[in-house]
């Protein structure tokens, strides 16, 4: 059954009929119910006319949040409409350019994707097992579902609303307006030695649960060192900080934590100091690649970092240019009856090498003081 632009194909009361497809599995429609709040009503040209706005950017908008295209079936909802107003409202009040709007959509559609993901595969698998004998998991991921919705919801809100505040908090104590887009930021990747390798002896099982333990020590660690963990890559992960003495922090109590663990594999870490360029949450630019590069070539369990970082922790205390200059430091002190400079970090100078792409790079070998060599 279809329904026409005049609106025909309504019942009595207005509602539109769920189209019969045989197809697809009674439960399935049930929860998409349930979740979406709203039953299947509009084809796109439909909604897209209802919403006010051309075919051709509602379907912009409904790729860049990550859906499939559907043709003319009936699958959209009143939220879908109230979608597509709302991100074209916000571009007809110019708020939004409509490059812009498509970005939102784009990087909101990415990152809840991959939060949905694991909450079906991993969070509600988990709870949906059958609670007794005879029961089917389909009897009880219903009622589930309809408990954990509202509260999952709010919690979603919350902490979308936190990590907003956090992030504007840094963006608006940028010097100029440059700093909104390009900044000076520490950047680090942790990477698992001899993961391939690992991957041809492991169970699935057992590889799955190695992944989800090295990036859920990773992402505590740089969340409660005050860095900020921008992505994951299974054996590998892309964080960055503010500040250089923060992301050496992080990279050591990386390297001490995974160290301290037999189940883990041992563990290598670059960074880079420099001007980075943000988009949608990520971080690009010849400092993340120069990054990417010292982490390929790290020792194990060890950290390798650029010239400018290695500047930048000298500039602010962090380390001294080398144990000569420390020594002479708290001689001074000593003579002046003051304490000497708390150095944090030591640093030692490493081989000069050619980085393919980026030319020769001086690497600089990261310890805390007391632990070099």
């Amino acid at each position: 059954m279809s329904v026409d632009d005049t609106g025909s194909g309504a019942d009595g009361d207005g509602r539109v009929e769920q189209p019969a497809d045989p197809g697809e599995d009674p439960l399935a429609l049930r929860l998409e119910g349930l979740i979406l709040g709203a039953e299947r009503r509009y084809t796109p040209f439909q909604a897209a006319r209802s919403a006010g706005v051309s075919m051709e950017l509602a379907s912009r908008f409904w790729r860049a949040m990550g859906f499939a295209d559907i043709g003319q079936a009936k699958a959209l909802t009143e939220a879908d409409v109230l979608a597509l107003r709302r991100l074209a409202g916000l571009v007809e009040a110019g708020l939004l350019s409509e490059a812009m709007a498509v970005q939102v959509a784009r990087s909101t559609g990415q990152t809840t994707a991959r939060l949905a993901e694991w909450q079906i595969d991993s969070f509600l698998e988990g709870l949906t097992e059958p609670p007794e004998p005879g029961m089917t998991r389909t009897e009880v991921t219903y009622p589930i579902v309809e408990l954990l919705l509202p509260e999952l919801q709010e919690f979603l809100v919350y902490v979308w609303r936190r990590q907003l505040a956090a992030s504007a908090g840094r963006v608006v104590q940028g010097a100029d307006d440059d700093e909104m887009v390009d900044r000076r930021l520490a950047v680090g990747f942790a990477d698992l030695v001899g993961f391939t390798r690992l991957t041809r002896r492991m169970e699935e099982e057992e590889l799955g649960e190695l992944v989800e333990a090295f990036e859920t020590t990773a992402a505590d660690l740089v969340a409660a060192r005050g860095g900020r963990l921008i992505k994951t890559l299974g054996d590998e992960v892309l964080y960055a900080a503010d500040d250089a003495g923060t992301a050496a922090e992080i990279a050591l109590r990386l390297i001490e934590t995974m160290a301290g663990d037999e189940t883990m594999p041992e563990l290598r870490v670059g960074m880079a100091f420099g001007t980075v360029t943000t988009r949608m949450g990520d971080v690009f630019g010849t400092t993340v690649n120069l990054a990417s590069r010292l982490t390929s070539i790290a020792p194990r369990d060890a950290v390798l970092v650029d010239s400018a970082f290695a500047e930048e922790l000298i500039r602010t205390g962090d380390a001294p240019a080398s144990e000569a200059e420390a020594a002479e430091a708290a001689a001074a002190a000593e003579k002046e009856g003051e304490e000497p400079p708390a150095y944090r970090f030591a640093l030692q100078p490493m081989w000069q090498r050619p980085v393919r792409g980026l030319g020769v790079v001086e690497p600089w070998l990261l310890n805390r003081r007391g632990d070099q060599a």
